[in-house]
């Protein structure tokens, strides 16, 4: 399997990307920020859109275009239904509950098994919930994500629900384009695509 291992803040900082939407913390540095006054293209900016969206998700080049795929198969705007389809996914969805800091964590938690789907062992990150499917922490990891769940202070989206005590999600409903904690372009990407 193809790891990304892109430096996380050198990468933030080209993207424009906040590092908290990746759940890493990180200070401000002390340094000054030069800034580059060349001409940027249309393409330059179409494909650094779609590099914000393959390194926020984690996902790349093969999967992101398969998903891309399917999105412009579906009824609907291709942009959104792309993020719909990237919010829908199983590692996704985890991190989003707070059952991992970061959505690596997350693939990693699903990975070795201690995340189960509608109560089966499901070890692959890129399963696309739907809704009605309910998400549950194996026993032997609750307390550590509860320890986890405190030390992060982060807001669950309207799609999701969670019960603190038993830290069982369920998805009530299918995530919404307004619900990203980045700003993104879908427009741009589709374009590129469509060339």
């Amino acid at each position: 399997m193809a790891v990304s291992r892109a430096p996380v803040y050198k990468r933030c900082r080209y993207l424009g990307i906040n590092p908290l939407v990746l759940g890493y913390t990180h200070k401000p540095s002390a340094r000054k920020q030069t800034t580059r006054r060349r001409k940027v293209s249309e393409y330059a900016l179409q494909l650094k859109e779609k590099q914000k969206v393959k390194f926020v998700y984690g996902v790349l080049e093969k999967q992101f275009r398969l998903t891309y795929n399917k999105a412009e198969k579906m009824a609907g705007k291709t942009g959104d239904n792309l993020l719909v389809l990237l919010e829908s996914r199983f590692d996704n969805i985890v991190f989003r509950l707070g059952f991992a800091t970061t959505r690596s964590q997350a693939r990693q938690l699903i990975n070795h098994g201690h995340v189960l789907l509608n109560n089966k062992k499901v070890d692959i990150p890129s399963v696309l919930l739907r809704v009605g499917d309910t998400i549950a922490i194996k026993e032997k990891m609750k307390q550590k994500i509860t320890l986890l769940r405190l030390e992060q202070k982060r807001n669950l989206p309207t799609h999701l629900s969670l019960d603190e005590q038993t830290l069982v999600g369920n998805v009530v409903a299918t995530p919404n384009r307004n619900e990203l904690d980045f700003e993104v372009n879908e427009a741009a990407i589709v374009e590129l695509y469509s060339k």
